[in-house]
């Protein structure tokens, strides 16, 4: 029986696993274009008391035909398998149950970060915004071309929250394990070196 690489990978990150320099990096990338921020609670929104945003400028160079496909193999060699392809909700929202990378795969958009009143970001098709659990996000507009591709860390669904989070959901949230393994740059990659477990 022969096993396509990208189902190979997809089992790996499935199980918590990656293949060992399978990391996808754009040709001149580095830790200069990455920003790390962080957001202090926001009214109902928690955002994350100990792990920082990480936003990444122009990651990959992305193929014509099919860019979404791109970031999934990205995501999956880096061990946070790929859940979706769409775009943002216009509503301020957050996910308390697990920690959210978003790839840009086309277009470009305006959003939110942090709640109403939040950090404005605008992203472009290239670009990755790591949300740790909590973190509240919205579009304020985008073009008709806006396309992100959506992954998580193995055996994390995630919740749409619109509303605060009770004392126990946010001791709960505080505590979302996460990979080693950083979702654009791999095993060494920024994570690795800003976010620590509570």
């Amino acid at each position: 029986m022969t096993v396509s690489r990208r189902a190979f990978q997809t089992f790996l990150a499935g199980i918590g696993l990656s293949l060992a320099g399978t990391e996808v990096h754009a040709a001149g990338s580095t830790d200069r274009d990455v920003d790390s921020f962080m957001l202090p609670r926001n009214d109902w929104v928690p955002n994350n008391d100990h792990l920082p945003v990480l936003y990444y400028r122009n990651v990959l160079a992305l193929p014509a035909g099919d860019p979404a496909s791109a970031f999934e193999e990205l995501f999956t060699a880096n061990g946070w398998p790929p859940q979706w392809r769409w775009g943002v909700y216009d509503f301020h929202h957050f996910h308390s149950t697990a920690h959210e990378v978003l790839g840009v795969a086309s277009g470009s958009a305006r959003l939110m970060l942090g709640g109403p009143g939040g950090r404005v970001v605008d992203v472009r098709a290239g670009d990755v915004v790591l949300l740790p659990a909590g973190t509240g996000h919205r579009n304020l507009g985008s073009d008709d071309d806006f396309l992100v591709v959506g992954a998580y860390p193995p055996n994390q669904h995630f919740d749409l929250r619109r509303n605060a989070l009770s004392t126990e959901e946010l001791t709960q949230m505080n505590h979302v394990p996460f990979p080693a393994s950083d979702p654009a740059r791999g095993a060494g990659g920024p994570l690795t070196a800003l976010w620590h477990q509570a």
